[in-house]
């Protein structure tokens, strides 16, 4: 499992998995998600003494989970305590559990490999080392795999699921299986949809890879227009809207993805990404185009439009720099540089699932988090002490050495 940075920053102290000795011997934690009240339990630990390390919300929970028990409390109890999305695999000398929030924000799936278990965020994980996917990870479940076998704990209390939907789009990897769905043949069918709710008369289809290529080949094949790649992908710089800052998401545009000239020169070309969030890559891409000499340029985007942050695991930035946001339809395409703008409604996207709507999170499009959050809350809010600090004016603050003469 790797996480980027969605709380804290991207530094080699908030990297994973971390590793802690306590009382219960020791103890390793990775964990994908969110937790939407690390800065109120962060505050609690360490008025009684928790000294952290990081600023990873992360590290709440395994200094939660390092707590001796008080009145007949647990382990489940620590778990209890902390809200949002959180997909976790915890490690113990005698022990491995997976947890997964009463939501399931985030995928988490059980496989076995060799009569052993094994634990990933996606099925995708298991074919690499030739492990047998069992099942996903049920959402409020907490898996306990020890000497004795498997034992499940149900300590969340109910909630409607809300799995979220860019995990489909763009996030999860086209060869895993989540909800019992391929994910590449999901993001086909949101092509599919796609085409047939703005057509557009076309020599070439061309995808942003890699995240748009199922759209696109779907896009293709309803339509009936060539699929091209004519954006040649650098495998070494990763994915773009994720990275940290604008200075180093701009170079990566620049050389994450190479035209092809001669594929698109005097040509009608569709291109077809999975989102648009910022809006800086794709206008970039659009420029590219058109300096190849592609007659027209027309993008066509397999979601809606995003229009409000993700407080659950995704690093989407606050309202203001999410274009849909701030501009209108004609004002993104005018932006962009395109000739034509289509994106996919929320019906369309949905139905390309075979799921209900209310399986879902929708938030970052709808903006109706499932879970309330603090408006104000945001990745850094750990480095933010100076809320703590006036959090803390109104009590009189001992100095270290009070009391001595």
């Amino acid at each position: 499992h790797t996480r980027y940075s969605t709380t804290g920053s991207s530094t080699v102290k908030n990297a994973q998995p971390f590793v802690v000795d306590c009382f219960r011997g020791q103890i390793a934690i990775a964990h994908n998600g969110n937790l939407i009240n690390a800065d109120v339990l962060r505050d609690e630990l360490e008025r009684k003494g928790s000294i952290f390390q990081t600023t990873a919300d992360s590290e709440i929970i395994l200094h939660l989970l390092a707590q001796p028990a008080h009145n007949g409390s647990s382990i489940l109890t620590s778990l209890r305590r902390i809200e949002g999305a959180f997909s976790l695999i915890i490690m113990s000398e005698q022990e491995i559990i997976a947890v997964r929030d009463p939501f399931g924000f985030r995928p988490l799936s059980l496989g076995k490999l060799d009569g052993t278990y094994v634990i990933a965020s996606e099925s995708c994980a298991f074919d690499l080392i030739h492990a047998e996917f069992i099942r996903e990870i049920e959402p409020g479940e907490v898996l306990i795999i020890n000497e004795d076998g498997l034992r499940s704990e149900w300590p969340f209390r109910d909630e409607k699921p809300a799995f979220c939907m860019f995990e489909y789009v763009y996030f999860a990897r086209p060869d895993s299986i989540i909800g019992g769905i391929n994910v590449a043949k999901v993001r086909t069918e949101m092509g599919r949809a796609l085409a047939r709710k703005f057509p557009v008369e076309a020599d070439i289809v061309v995808p942003v890879p890699d995240s748009g290529n199922y759209a696109a080949l779907g896009f293709a094949h309803e339509l009936n227009i060539p699929y091209e790649h004519a954006f040649v992908r650098n495998h070494y710089i990763g994915r773009t809207f994720l990275q940290p800052s604008q200075l180093i998401r701009d170079f990566d545009v620049r050389v994450k993805l190479n035209l092809i000239k001669e594929a698109v020169e005097g040509k009608r070309v569709v291109v077809v990404d999975d989102s648009i969030v910022r809006g800086t890559t794709a206008r970039a891409r659009v420029v590219n185009l058109r300096e190849a000499g592609a007659k027209e340029v027309h993008m066509r985007v397999s979601c809606p439009p995003h229009r409000f942050a993700c407080h659950y695991g995704i690093d989407f930035p606050d309202p203001e720099k999410l274009i849909a946001n701030q501009k209108t339809m004609p004002e993104i395409c005018e932006y962009l540089g395109v000739d034509s703008l289509g994106y996919l409604d929320l019906e369309g996207m949905i139905a390309a699932t075979g799921k209900p709507a209310n399986s879902f999170c929708l938030a970052c499009f709808t903006g109706n988090y499932p879970l309330p959050v603090d408006p104000e809350l945001d990745k850094f809010i750990m480095e933010k002490r100076e809320s703590r600090a006036k959090a803390l004016a109104d009590e009189a603050q001992p100095t270290l050495f009070a009391g001595l003469k």
